[in-house]
């Protein structure tokens, strides 16, 4: 991983030689770990940033937050790490802007992933320095994966897969919703720890699935992203588990949905299940390269349309060390399918207040189509215990 990250770093450098930008400041947390091969946790919501300087044809600069320093050092490959503290002369205003310099008149950065405490800072105490948006030039590095990017994608679908089964088989007619969000939990991390070792860059990946368990049942299946709770399953119940926070591995985040139903399922729920999956399922057999991706939200639609349905929804999304990348699969993105993109691709219907329809799923697209990298069964999925 570390090998892969220093190359991306100097095909980074050359990109920004070629468009003539001197210096890139870095602030996205996916970012800086697909560069520099590490990520911390503490956070710019700590008010702690961590920044990454490349040029061309220079070593890169970390600047952490001192209590991190040293992790970082342990899990990059760079060398030049410059550490900050929360006050005194070594705050990140000053070191950051000692690595800066004085001369420097334009920097490249990321401009929706620039922190507001750090693009304040810039206008109050640089107001003579440029910034321009280079997002471009890392987003068309990560729009496609390397082969080792989708090996570590591939195992996040076997965590995602034994999470999916310690759903269903937690889920019981009386049973409270939490119950099945900790075996998840306990699934997935205990799937992810037979990956790893405690050697090397590697000891230092957590295996715990931590993140909040998106989950609802019942009426409540229409509101999407609602959290586990104490509510009770009741029989007929429609069960849904989005892993979309949580089907995670190395930093590279899938998309992973699926509704399950308690021992019945109503005629209307049935339909509407249906045609969500259906619709997925044809826009993954108009996935492949060459075909735009509004294109698969397109293929998407005709079935939603067929079935007396709407949705306000994208149909997919680019995925990678960020939940959402580039391209999306929506109207109005023209960008072209090739080999090696990453998407999660999803069914959802919402009716408002009664129920909801969905499943997604994670894809890589192959030379002639695509391939999946999450694996459940595509279909109504009825629970009879």
């Amino acid at each position: 991983m570390l090998e892969q990250a220093r190359q991306r770093t100097q095909e980074f450098q050359t990109r920004l030689r070629d468009a003539k930008t001197d210096i890139a400041l870095i602030t996205d947390e996916s970012s800086i770990a697909y560069l520099a091969g590490f990520w911390g946790y503490l956070s710019i919501e700590f008010g702690r940033p961590t920044f990454l300087i490349v040029r061309p044809g220079e070593a890169p600069v970390v600047i952490p937050p001192a209590m991190e320093s040293e992790m970082v050092s342990a899990m990059t490959w760079i060398d030049d790490v410059r550490t900050w503290e929360d006050s005194g002369p070594d705050r990140w205003e000053n070191v950051l802007s000692r690595a800066l310099g004085d001369d420097v008149k334009e920097i490249g950065i990321e401009a929706a992933a620039l922190p507001a405490i750090v693009r304040n800072w810039f206008q109050d105490q640089r107001p003579g320095t440029g910034l321009t948006n280079i997002s471009g030039f890392l987003g068309a590095m990560r729009m496609v994966k390397s082969p080792e990017e989708i090996h570590v994608m591939r195992q996040a679908g076997e965590i995602a897969g034994a999470m999916m089964s310690a759903a269903e088989g937690a889920l019981a007619e009386g049973a409270p919703e939490y119950e099945a969000a900790l075996a998840v939990i306990n699934a997935g991390t205990r799937k992810a720890a037979g990956f790893l070792t405690a050697r090397g860059w590697e000891s230092f990946i957590s295996p715990m699935i931590h993140n909040l368990q998106v989950m609802q049942s019942g009426r409540d299946t229409s509101m999407v992203h609602r959290r586990a709770s104490v509510k009770l399953l009741e029989k007929g119940d429609p069960v849904y588990f989005c892993f979309c926070n949580m089907a995670q591995f190395k930093q590279y985040k899938l998309g992973f949905d699926r509704m399950f139903f308690i021992k019945e399922i109503s005629d209307e729920a049935a339909r509407v299940q249906q045609a969500a999956i259906d619709a997925q399922q044809a826009a993954i057999a108009a996935i492949r390269p060459g075909v735009t991706a509004q294109s698969i939200a397109e293929a998407a639609d005709e079935v939603y349309a067929e079935r007396g349905y709407t949705t306000g929804y994208r149909t997919g999304r680019s995925i990678g060390m960020s939940y959402l990348e580039t391209p999306e699969l929506k109207a109005g993105d023209s960008t072209i399918l090739r080999p090696g993109m990453t998407f999660a691709v999803d069914g959802g219907i919402s009716v408002d207040g009664k129920l909801g329809g969905r499943i997604g799923d994670s894809i890589v697209v192959t030379e002639t189509g695509c391939d999946y990298l999450t694996t459940y069964p595509r279909e109504i999925l009825t629970v009879n215990h």
